[in-house]
């Protein structure tokens, strides 16, 4: 039979540059939309290091095909920030001064600068230095004013468009969003007002059957048969051949992929309902994306906290985040101290005050306790220390310990090494393509070439400890991705110390999902006996109890600052948010936090509420369907003690009453 069919291409090869949709005059859109916000900040004409790079970038991605790939992301982030929910980039877009200028990403890659709003004047050096050579966050600049008597404004993270779309603009652009979960939904379904409901698909994955697994179900074949004496070596055999076979299939969570329409799905991939459910809202690619992610776009379109926290915040302080001052000193030294939340170390079991805050775990908070950051730029560095392998251990923070060089000397994140090498005489080419082999920790399998490059490096006088390190890299975390997270992690926390009831009430709301309501209602004493059980128990802890110290921490934190929580109220709760008390000091936790009540009860009794009072135990229990035993942990927790057990009134309760 196969002989009988001829040879035929499945997928079709595109030489990795995917078929993408087309919008007409694309290239003349984001061309104009990028001048107008480009001269709307640094003045028209633009200074002609600007121009030169945004005509650099923009010549980049339309000759390359890519301005339509721009231009829909511009479009979603637009739609999402119309609808009141921001978006934050991830990944190394942010490294695109077009991006920047389309809205796509809030990071700035130009070199650190001063910019007045007023005037528009722009300044990138002094004296003949720039300011990018001191300082790698533009945030980081001294405060100054301009001549017509306003600030600057203070930008620019530096960083080379390279990083993102290659040296010569010939890499497809992979733009990854994070949009509020709340909205991703939303986002998703604009896709199909932008490209036609048949023209996107969600992006289908495969399970294949682990190795390990593979070994059970060779095993058990033979245990359910009752045959005994068979080797571990030929059930290892066996195993292997069932090791990576097509086990179930499912959805990427956020990957949308667009089929142009000048194209249809069945010239890529058949496509399929999950569960074979033809009335669902999305149909499924039946081949695993990355099967076809060369010939077709993929969408990233992922959901994400910050954004959702960013929306919270700004309905309960009326306060836009993107007006949080990015050089706030009180932001920066709560990486240092506790001071700025008027509470001791001692108080809050920490020695810094960036507990709660997105990105710094206790892994992260162990690296600034080791560097001490004084800057947003050394702040960055940190979030790539993290997030890279063998970047931080047994490499930076060993230069650190050892006072080899000071920590902002370090390598960070792969655009690090780019401008540095740029910085110390190394042509741009030779330093980008010495990150991008470094970045990928190819130095092992590409040694040749590698011992070129470090040859190189020591001919230009790169010390010895920079190179070293270099070839312990196996991964690096982009600039762009770092940078955006971090000015997430700063505004939040500049709420954290202006804002604080706000601040917690979004925290418990959006990040936590494990709570001892009576340990935190008690207050500090109660939380901080608790906590100290549970970091003493250190081994054998459950995720719930894991998730709960983190809950607790920063309950903790709260207390101390001298506020409090009040208990889950049959009238005032919300079913998943915490709520502020009129006394703007005390926190009503929701009735979702109440253990094993889940989403669908706690609505129902917001629902039921709003329709009509409850008037007993009984009709709660059956109007909002809730089990007998969370009745009697509600009962414990005095939540229905106004309510009587039953509707009925007796006849002695009745001449008691005439």
């Amino acid at each position: 039979i196969a002989d009988l069919i001829e040879d035929f291409e499945v997928i079709p090869d595109t030489k990795g540059i995917p078929f993408s949709p087309k919008f007409k005059d694309s290239d003349k859109t984001i061309r104009d939309i990028c001048y107008k916000k480009a001269t709307s900040i640094y003045g028209d004409p633009l200074p002609e290091n600007i121009k030169t790079r945004l005509d650099d970038e923009l010549n980049g991605i339309i000759n390359g095909g890519f301005d339509s790939i721009y231009l829909i992301a511009q479009k979603l982030v637009e739609k999402s920030n119309s609808d009141g929910y921001v978006v934050g980039s991830r990944g190394s877009v942010g490294s695109s001064f077009v991006a920047t200028m389309l809205g796509i990403t809030e990071v700035n890659p130009l070199p650190a600068h001063y910019v007045c709003p007023n005037c528009k004047k722009s300044i990138f050096e002094e004296n003949g230095k720039a300011f990018g050579k001191d300082y790698p966050s533009g945030y980081d600049l001294p405060d100054r004013k301009c001549e017509c008597g306003t600030m600057f404004r203070k930008d620019g993270q530096d960083m080379p468009f390279a990083t993102f779309l290659g040296f010569n603009a010939d890499k497809v652009p992979d733009i990854d969003l994070n949009f509020s979960g709340d909205y991703q939904a939303k986002a998703h379904e604009y896709t199909k007002v932008l490209f036609g409901e048949d023209h996107v698909f969600r992006a289908g994955t495969i399970g294949t059957v682990a190795d390990k697994t593979a070994f059970g179900f060779v095993k058990g074949y033979y245990e359910d048969r009752g045959i005994d004496g068979i080797r571990p070596l030929e059930i290892e055999r066996l195993a292997r051949g069932v090791t990576g076979v097509k086990r179930t299939t499912g959805q990427h969570p956020g990957g949308i992929v667009v089929v142009p329409d000048y194209k249809e799905i069945f010239d890529f991939t058949p496509y399929q309902y999950p569960a074979d459910d033809v009335t669902s809202e999305w149909a499924t690619t039946h081949f695993n994306y990355h099967d076809i992610e060369d010939c077709l776009l993929k969408l990233d379109i992922l959901g994400h906290d910050n954004p959702t926290i960013f929306k919270m915040l700004h309905d309960l302080t009326g306060i836009d985040p993107d007006t949080v001052p990015m050089d706030d000193k009180e932001v920066m030294s709560l990486f240092t101290s506790t001071k700025a939340l008027n509470v001791t170390p001692e108080q809050i079991e920490c020695e810094v005050g960036c507990l709660g805050l997105p990105e710094f775990t206790r892994f992260v908070i162990g690296i600034v306790l080791e560097t001490k950051p004084t800057t947003f730029a050394e702040l960055v560095k940190i979030s790539g220390l993290s997030h890279g392998t063998d970047v931080w251990n047994g490499n930076a923070q060993d230069l650190v310990r050892n006072n080899v060089c000071p920590f902002k000397e370090t390598i960070g994140c792969r655009d690090d090494i780019m401008v540095y090498l740029k910085n110390n005489g190394i042509e741009a080419l030779d330093a980008f393509k010495i990150m991008e082999l470094v970045r990928k920790g190819k130095q092992k399998k590409e040694k040749e070439k590698w011992d070129g490059y470090k040859k190189l490096l020591k001919e230009k006088n790169i010390p010895d400890w920079y190179i070293e390190s270099c070839d312990k890299i196996k991964y690096m975390f982009p600039k762009a991705h770092a940078t955006a997270y971090i000015s997430a992690a700063w505004r939040i926390a500049w709420y954290k110390i202006n804002r604080p009831i706000e601040y917690y009430a979004t925290f418990f709301s959006i990040k936590c999902f494990s709570f001892d309501l009576e340990a935190m209602e008690m207050g500090y004493d109660k939380i901080k006996e608790r906590l100290d059980e549970l970091n003493l128990k250190k081994f054998g802890l459950s995720v719930k109890e894991q998730d709960l110290i983190g809950t607790l921490e920063v309950a903790l934190e709260m207390t101390a600052r001298g506020y409090k929580f009040g208990s889950v109220d049959l009238n005032k709760s919300h079913s998943k948010n915490f709520t502020i008390d009129e006394d703007r000091k005390t926190l009503i936790p929701p009735f979702r936090a109440i253990d094993g009540l889940g989403d669908t009860v706690a609505n129902n009794i917001i629902e039921e509420r709003e329709n009509k009072s409850f008037l007993s135990i009984e009709d709660f229990q059956k109007r909002c369907k809730v089990s007998v035993t969370l009745i009697e942990k509600m009962k414990y927790m005095g939540i229905l003690k106004d309510l009587p057990e039953s509707s009925q009134i007796s006849l002695f309760d009745l001449l008691e009453t005439v």
